[in-house]
């Protein structure tokens, strides 16, 4: 028995496993829509990155809740989420159910609904079927329903909660962790750069991969400053030289002979008497002056 879901309803369910169906029809200035699963724990966020299933992410580590292939089915197109409900970590309190459009909002898709199967037999009929409306036009990510514990058992509640800011905007609400400072490869240059720039010049015909330009030859060759200028009165280098100036006396011995000078301390030489001492002078005897 197919159960038709108002928005806030709930069905229990009795499957092991279950295929969650988003369904819609493509045309013109229709986006595509993509299908994407959140794991949560308690308090109703993701536990790690990994919990989060998407197109870039296909698959769960314990590989019980995974993306499956786009399929067209009559004019309409499906994308699908399956989830094994009983193998599940007992921390896993939630599995978000949701749809992302890309490129317009989902005021241009058509017939969106979720169809929700039991895994073991997705070609019998749904267990149950929500039709899904945007509330304002400018969703871009819609959570369309969620698998909850209730017991022992899970249940299925329509949702149909819109976020105008895409699928990272549903992801970071329940805790992962986007990282969007990596550079656009495609973002535009600067105003007023030259993009030119950073090419480097095709080598010349006949130039071997690697060897230096031209001007990258000059670069290498090192640049001498000329020497400073001389000082005020220093001799210039080269020829004719200016006249050497006289040298001065050397110096060690023999020195030259020059007019005599004094001595200098005693015994002062004697000047020559004149006239001639007396020949017959004598000194006075020395010593004792009394004899007894």
């Amino acid at each position: 028995m197919t159960h038709a879901m108002l928005k806030g309803s709930n069905v229990p369910l009795d499957a092991m496993a279950v295929r969650a169906v988003l369904h819609w029809s493509p045309g013109p200035g229709v986006p595509d829509v993509d299908a994407s699963a959140l794991l949560l724990g308690p308090g109703g966020r993701v536990r790690s990155d990994e919990d989060f299933i998407f197109y870039n992410q296909p698959r769960h580590p314990s590989g019980l809740v995974r993306r499956l292939p786009k399929k067209q089915a009559g004019e309409a197109l499906t994308d699908s989420v399956e989830a094994d409900l009983v193998g599940l970590d007992p921390s896993v309190e939630q599995v978000v159910l949701a749809a992302s459009s890309d490129g317009a909002s989902f005021q241009h898709v058509e017939d969106l609904r979720i169809l929700l199967y039991d895994a073991g037999s997705p070609d019998g009929e749904p267990l149950a079927v929500f039709d899904v409306r945007p509330e304002t036009g400018e969703e871009t990510a819609i959570i369309c329903g969620e698998l909850y514990r209730r017991g022992d058992g899970w249940k299925f509640r329509a949702v149909g909660q819109g976020y105008p800011t895409g699928l990272v905007g549903l992801a970071t609400a329940f805790g992962i962790s986007v990282d969007d400072s990596e550079e656009d490869p495609d973002a535009e240059a600067e105003p007023g750069a030259d993009p030119s720039a950073d090419a480097s010049p095709a080598p010349a015909p006949g130039a071997f991969a690697g060897a230096p330009s031209d001007d990258e030859e000059t670069a290498l060759i090192p640049t001498i400053p000329p020497p400073p200028a001389p000082p005020a009165g220093a001799p210039a280098y080269g020829y004719p030289q200016p006249p050497l100036p006289a040298a001065p006396p050397p110096y060690g011995y023999p020195q030259p002979v020059s007019a005599p000078r004094p001595a200098y301390g005693y015994p002062q030489p004697a000047a020559a008497a004149a006239p001639a001492p007396d020949p017959g002078f004598r000194l006075p005897p020395m010593g004792p002056q009394f004899v007894r």
